[in-house]
């Protein structure tokens, strides 16, 4: 059958060497307490907005473990309850990106002459603004809050998708199963969907993990010039900013939620690295299994 053309790709040695990767090992624990951070959140509503009046800007102590911000709240507590705003910039506007993305990159290389480059033009006057500066812009002109944050990350992310894809496929046109393919008359819908996009998953994969750190950053950015969450609503960018205004008198206030965005952002990139390896190591068209 026509759908059977292209090799198959085996995922099992892809996995067994992530189980192996010392980067996957430090990575995956550090995700998944980003991820149980964010399922404690909704239930630190209390917390979050509780305050120690007798306590203003104190160090980390039994009573706070991380310390106290400028009126008395909880550092750890804001601290969890800011990972919910992580973990939405990663799933919300990198898989919208994702989507969006490979959608106009997969139409743009495969079908080539005027559809690839109107994608491409779009795609490159966007590149051509640094990711800040673009999204400062979206927000500019939508307006300040989380909602509008994640839409410029998302507009800032998806021309990067197009051109990754467009890239991948416009090698993977040429292979001689898609040539197989289009002789035995299947429909360029079935070609991209059943034999192009499986053969993407892997790059996706390791591009959509670079592209979460960036867009955690980016959004991080954004909190901190007060254009994302907006107070009393705790996110790790608004955190650190309110500590820079109070440094000489307690440091905690800053450095812990920049830690717990250094450490998130390190644990997608070593995520992506150990995936890059693994799937590298493991090319379908190498070695396929059928």
């Amino acid at each position: 059958m026509a759908t059977d053309l292209a090799p198959k790709v085996s995922r099992r040695p892809v996995l067994d060497r992530l189980r192996r990767d010392r980067r996957a090992q430090i990575a995956v624990p550090l995700l998944f307490l980003l991820l149980l951070a964010a399922a404690c959140a909704p239930f630190m509503s209390d917390a979050v907005r509780a305050t120690d009046t007798d306590q203003l800007l104190a160090g980390p102590s039994a009573d706070h473990l991380l310390g106290t911000d400028e009126i008395g709240r909880d550092v750890l507590a804001r601290v969890v309850a800011g990972s919910l705003v992580t973990v939405a910039v990663a799933t919300l506007t990198v898989g919208a990106a994702l989507v969006l993305g490979t959608v106009l990159g997969l139409v743009a290389g495969y079908r080539g002459g005027w559809v690839d480059a109107l994608v491409m033009r779009v795609s490159d006057g966007l590149l051509a603004f640094p990711l800040l500066v673009l999204a400062l812009t979206v927000v500019a002109a939508l307006g300040p809050g989380l909602r509008n944050a994640l839409i410029a990350i998302a507009v800032v992310a998806t021309p990067r998708f197009a051109r990754v894809v467009r890239g991948e496929v416009l090698s993977l046109r040429t292979r001689e199963w898609v040539a197989a393919a289009r002789i035995v008359g299947v429909t360029r819908f079935t070609i991209m969907r059943r034999h192009l996009l499986p053969h993407l998953a892997g790059t996706l994969l390791v591009f959509a993990a670079l592209q979460v750190s960036t867009a955690i950053m980016a959004e991080a950015a954004l909190s901190f010039l007060g254009l994302s969450v907006q107070p009393p609503q705790p996110s790790w960018g608004a955190i650190v900013a309110s500590g820079t205004d109070h440094l000489s008198a307690s440091w905690s206030l800053s450095v812990f939620p920049g830690l717990a965005i250094l450490l998130t952002v390190a644990a997608f990139n070593l995520l992506a690295d150990a995936l890059r390896d693994a799937l590298d190591a493991h090319r379908p068209e190498l070695a396929p299994t059928r």
